[in-house]
């Protein structure tokens, strides 16, 4: 019998005990709803951009050729230097130069001095042609003889002109102002001959021109857009823009485009454009491929949402919402791309939700959630604050 009491006293700890383990179970802080960080959807005008990538060359480039031709005796600039319009880059041997410059000038000597004894000879013949002493042909003669002398000097004269003209291309100077880049030909060599030779290129690099296309298409999306009161173009020469460098620094200058090709590439299904961007500091330099955004107006009744509130699934993008219930739901939204930091998102929302950015892991939908405020990182923050000083400042262009 003694076995049997201690097995029923046994059982009766167990039940005490497990009782006294659901009586305890019971935690409070366990059943509160989680707490999450909400921002409150408001319609806004967002800028309209398109992201692009695209390609820096010179705003002008000037080849720099012998248009005489010459032994070149030295060059007069450094190499990748700045050079002023009119500098001197490069000397041309000048002697034959001078040299037919002065056979010019005594052939123009010699004709005027033959002209002058012609027109001489023309008055006296006018005179004794008034007197009837000579023949009537000969006057004629000297007359049509001066002709042909004047016209003789008129060509030496132009002779003279070009050989002064190739006695100044002997000195090789700087049509643009600009970086003049590497020389191409030594001192020594004979240029000119037959044909011009490149001895080098001044190329201008502020400002700089950024050349880009856009899909036929996407033009067609904004003018529908833009006819439906969807959004707000700007006019040509008046859409900007932002280029970023390939480390990802925003680039400091804003650019306007200038060019836009009137007709569409077969061949890609684009549209060539152009923007002019200042290069003061010489930071870019042409050939650079660079990542640049097009604000190209305003799109009406968007809304800027946190990029970790947008989560992507199959189906596309969605954001989980707080309603005035405190119930978590799910929204699919839809979005057109980024601004700053934020996602632009055109449907989905209406302006006063509560839509969840941090604490997303902690809800489910269906279940409860407690909303506090949302605040965006410091360094976040800055970015955004600067990106609208700058779409502010170039929106005033």
């Amino acid at each position: 019998m003694k076995p049997f009491v201690l097995h029923a006293t046994s059982w009766c700890v167990v039940l005490l005990l497990t009782a006294c383990g659901q009586s305890g179970s019971k935690d409070p802080a366990a059943a509160a709803p989680p707490e999450v960080g909400v921002i409150t959807a408001q319609a806004a005008n967002v800028p309209l951009t398109r992201d692009l990538v695209g390609r820096l060359s010179a705003f002008r480039s000037a080849d720099v050729n012998a248009r005489v031709a010459g032994v070149l005796l030295k060059r007069a600039y450094v190499e990748g230097s700045e050079v002023k319009k009119g500098q001197l880059l490069f000397e041309i041997d000048p002697a034959p130069l001078k040299a037919t410059l002065d056979g010019a000038l005594g052939q123009l000597a010699k004709d005027q001095a033959t002209l002058a004894q012609g027109r001489a000879n023309l008055t006296r013949y006018a005179r004794l042609n008034e007197q009837k002493s000579i023949a009537e042909q000969t006057y004629s003669d000297q007359k049509f003889l001066v002709q042909q002398q004047e016209a003789t000097v008129k060509i030496d004269q132009a002779a003279v002109e070009t050989a002064r003209i190739n006695l100044n291309y002997a000195s090789v100077r700087s049509p643009i102002a600009g970086r003049a880049g590497e020389q191409q030909v030594t001192e020594g060599a004979l240029v000119g001959q037959g044909s011009a030779t490149l001895l080098a290129t001044v190329s201008q690099l502020d400002p700089l021109y950024v050349n880009f296309t856009i899909g036929v298409s996407d033009l067609n999306e904004l003018q529908v857009a833009a006819q439906k009161g969807d959004i707000q173009l700007k006019a040509p020469n008046k859409t900007t823009v932002k280029v970023t460098l390939p480390d990802g620094t925003p680039y400091e200058q804003t650019g306007s485009v200038d060019f836009s090709a009137p007709t569409v590439n077969p061949a890609t299904g684009s549209v060539a454009l152009r923007a002019v961007l200042p290069n003061p500091k010489f930071t870019l330099l042409p050939g650079s491929y660079v990542n640049l955004q097009l604000v190209l107006g305003e799109r009406h009744n968007a809304f800027l949402v946190p990029q970790p509130a947008v989560q992507r699934d199959i189906t596309g993008p969605y954001v989980l919402v707080v309603g005035k219930d405190g119930k978590v739901s799910h929204r699919d939204v839809t979005t057109v791309g980024t601004h700053d930091v934020d996602d632009v998102v055109t449907a989905g929302l209406d302006a006063g939700d509560q839509v969840i950015v941090s604490g997303l892991q902690t809800v489910q939908v269906g279940g409860s959630a407690k909303t506090e405020p949302w605040h965006r990182p410091a360094a976040a923050a800055q970015l955004t604050g600067a990106a609208a000083a700058s779409v502010k400042a170039a929106d005033g262009q």
